[in-house]
């Protein structure tokens, strides 16, 4: 038995594994899908403005720490810092590192970054043609008519219809904040990557060349969008079970 721990990217929250968990589980392996502080409503008391990368790196410790083994760890886009930067603090507590299409960056990269925490640099680091960045600088929003084509381009019209319903605002702090890891912590544990050819969101070039800067004992392709665990969960499953 494997316990896989599934760390969702931005905007989202856990309810995007519900078709992978009970898979997994009716393998006979235990399945943890969590939420982040800042992404779900309700769920914990910190303000989008004081969420960093820290704040889900300590958050996804604390599930860790309370397993009995080491965990295959995966992350999904934006999930790929919090898990990259999970690996520096817990090394001892991850048998794997799974990029599922996710960012996998070198020590000091960030997902947007700033030349400073000036207001004016942030705005200018955040600014995308596919969001809105909040007046408080706190979050940004993805464009709704954008959603399908990056996020969601081969999934089922019900699947999309819902997930665009579950969406929230992203802090924007994880996605300023630089990795700082090591190659005697992160860089023994073992990492897979999870590439899908047709991402709309991080292109499948870009996944190549993220891999190429940080290299990974294997790699597995999925003739997939940004989102397989809605269009594709049992090939996912069956790929998370091999690794």
């Amino acid at each position: 038995m494997t316990t896989f721990v599934l760390v969702h990217g931005a905007s989202h929250g856990s309810w995007c594994w519900d078709k992978v968990v009970p898979l997994l589980e009716a393998q006979g392996h235990d399945a943890i899908a969590v939420d982040l502080p800042g992404n779900t409503y309700g769920e914990f008391d910190v303000p989008a403005a004081q969420v960093t990368l820290d704040t889900y790196v300590k958050h996804v410790c604390k599930v860790l720490d309370q397993t009995d083994e080491p965990v295959v760890l995966v992350g999904h886009s934006l999930g790929g810092l919090t898990i990259t930067q999970t690996a520096e603090y817990r090394p001892d507590k991850i048998r794997s590192l799974v990029y599922l299409t996710a960012l996998l960056l070198e020590s000091g990269q960030a997902s947007r970054p700033v030349a400073s925490r000036d207001p004016e640099d942030v705005r200018r680091g955040l600014e995308r043609d596919s969001w809105t960045v909040s007046p408080d600088l706190a979050t940004v929003l993805f464009h709704e008519e954008s959603l399908r084509s990056r996020f969601y381009n081969d999934c089922s019209d019900d699947d999309f219809v819902w997930a665009k319903a579950m969406l929230v605002p992203q802090p924007s702090g994880p996605m300023m904040d630089p990795m700082q890891i090591s190659e005697e912590n992160f860089g023994r544990v073992p990492k897979v990557y999870i590439e899908c050819v047709l991402d709309g969101a991080i292109s499948h070039a870009h996944q190549k060349q993220m891999q190429a800067k940080v290299p990974c004992e294997r790699s597995i392709a999925m003739n997939t969008g940004h989102s397989p665990f809605l269009s594709a969960p049992k090939e996912l499953v069956g790929h998370l079970v091999s690794i």
